[in-house]
């Protein structure tokens, strides 16, 4: 019993760490477009 909740601990961390990283690399992405993108001066 103790070592499937182990197990789990373990998926459920790896899933948050996995989207913890995606989040933070389309949050950056979405800084470079805004940086690097011309301004609309219409």
């Amino acid at each position: 019993m103790l070592k499937k909740l182990l197990i789990v601990v373990g998926v459920v961390g790896a899933a948050a760490l996995v989207v913890k990283r995606v989040k933070a690399s389309s949050d950056e992405r979405a800084l470079w477009h805004e940086a690097t993108t011309a301004p609309d001066l219409r």
